[in-house]
């Protein structure tokens, strides 16, 4: 150390003598009480303790044993689920359109309201179809009469062919005029029957039972048949359809779980308390009357099963669509809305679980401290099977029972002495817990956080 220090003064007058031979700033000789402080200091470090020794990154030696929370690895069953999000849709919607050119006359619905299967939407004048409707009875009735009256002839006609007493050309010439009368009475009786449709056509009626949405028309307007825009869209909200995809690599255990049983699927949609903020303007939401918005407002969910599964994975995403149905009955989904969906595969009866935040990932993987019975730590590898929520479902590493780390991970080295937060290291035993019965929270940290 005192060779050390020799140096360090030699440097030093080489130094200073430079510095003054360049004329450099004075600034730059702040410096020198440093190095020379660094001679002087105790033990001949700098900022070690006395002695030369140096803490432990564990806080082990001076610092005592690191305060840590744990928790116990349990073995209980979990759900093997995939999530996803997904959209709703409608599993029936319909474009309500005009079949006929008309002036509407009347609505018998209103916008956004429940309509069945047959009942009344829109009415357009009908004088025209029922004009146009008579106008064909009473052609039809012209050339019914003219038929009969030919056919008569004809009938004649074939009595005195067969006698020899009229020639062969008046014959053919009048089985030929009957023969188009007959015709035209065929072709009467059609445009009769589309003007009879064309008066049908004037009231619209509900294909389905739905809901309506916005209208298109009003009274008063002229409405054109086919137009481009309808008249109203309906859209059958029980049941409905939730769309979503998954990884195509699940493919072969979806199929495996489905021909078992029928897989659940759950949607929720996220339900915003305070709508204002959500879009991120100043100022609080407030209820109809001026009340304060409701806090406690909860995400909706619904039940369905899988109904489709889609025949091709897309080669450009590695996806694979599904749908589920839903009896919405409650009309919690809405078509177009999204939700995240949870599909349930299975249930593993025997599954080991540690929360998440006990996983720490290093390059040789992911491990986790165990707490040993003498309070000291162990670095333990992990094999993870699959992560839901807040909780790791591990295939191997720990065994049920034993104590792991939750929170303090980054003062522990394998074999430092641990305690648990905020207690006396003899208020809690080896294998982490306290000698009295405290609760937990929901995550597995102690109630003594």
């Amino acid at each position: 150390m005192i060779v050390a220090c020799g140096a360090v003064a030699s440097v030093t007058g080489l130094y200073f003598n430079l510095m003054l031979r360049h004329t450099c700033h004075v600034a730059s000789l702040v410096t020198l009480p440093l190095l020379m402080a660094a001679c002087s200091a105790p033990g001949g470090s700098p900022s070690g303790p006395p002695g030369g020794g140096q803490a432990g990154r564990g806080g082990r030696g001076a610092d005592g044993p690191v305060p840590v929370l744990i928790t116990r690895v349990v073995q209980k069953p979990m759900p093997v689920i995939l999530p996803a999000v997904g959209t709703v849709e409608a599993t029936s919607s319909v474009q309500i359109r005009a079949q006929v050119t008309g002036q509407l006359s009347a609505l018998h619905f209103a916008e956004g309201q429940e309509v069945e299967k047959g009942q009344p939407l829109f009415s357009l004048d009908s004088r025209p179809f029922l004009a146009t409707l008579q106008q064909a009875e009473a052609v039809l009735a012209r050339d019914a009469a003219t038929l009969q009256n030919a056919q008569a002839q004809q009938a004649r006609a074939e009595n005195l062919f067969q006698r020899g007493l009229l020639a062969r050309d008046q014959h053919e010439t009048q089985r030929s005029s009957a023969t188009a009368l007959a015709a035209t009475v065929a072709a009467d009786k059609a445009a009769l029957e589309s003007a009879r449709l064309n008066l049908q056509y004037a009231d619209i009626n509900s294909p389905i039972s739905g809901r309506t949405g916005i209208l298109g028309a009003h009274v008063g307007d002229l409405v054109r048949a086919n137009d481009t825009t309808p008249l109203v869209v309906i859209n059958q909200l029980s049941p409905v359809y939730v769309t979503f995809s998954v990884p195509g690599r699940y493919l072969a255990d979806i199929r495996r779980y489905q021909a078992q049983k029928p897989l659940p699927v759950t949607a929720v949609t996220p339900t915003v308390s305070n709508p204002v903020a959500a879009a991120g303007n100043e100022g609080p939401a407030l209820a109809p009357g001026g009340a304060a918005p409701d806090s406690s407002a909860q995400a909706a969910s619904a039940q369905g099963l899988v109904s489709f599964i889609d025949n091709t994975v897309d080669p450009a995403t590695g996806m694979i669509r599904l749908k589920g149905t839903f009896p919405n009955s409650d009309r919690v989904l809405w078509p177009g809305a999204f939700v995240r969906v949870t599909l349930l595969l299975t249930t593993d009866p025997n599954a080991l679980v540690v929360p998440v935040t006990a996983v720490q990932a290093s390059q040789d993987g992911q491990y986790v401290y165990v707490v040993k019975s003498d309070s000291t730590v162990e670095m333990r590898a992990l094999r993870i099977e699959r992560q839901q929520g807040d909780q790791v479902v591990v295939a191997g590493g720990v065994t049920a029972g034993e104590v792991v780390v939750t929170d303090g991970q980054l003062r522990l080295t394998p074999g430092a002495r641990v305690t648990a937060r905020g207690e006396p290291a003899g208020r809690r035993s080896p294998e982490g817990g306290r000698s009295g019965n405290q609760g937990s929270d929901s995550s597995g940290r102690p109630g003594g956080r």
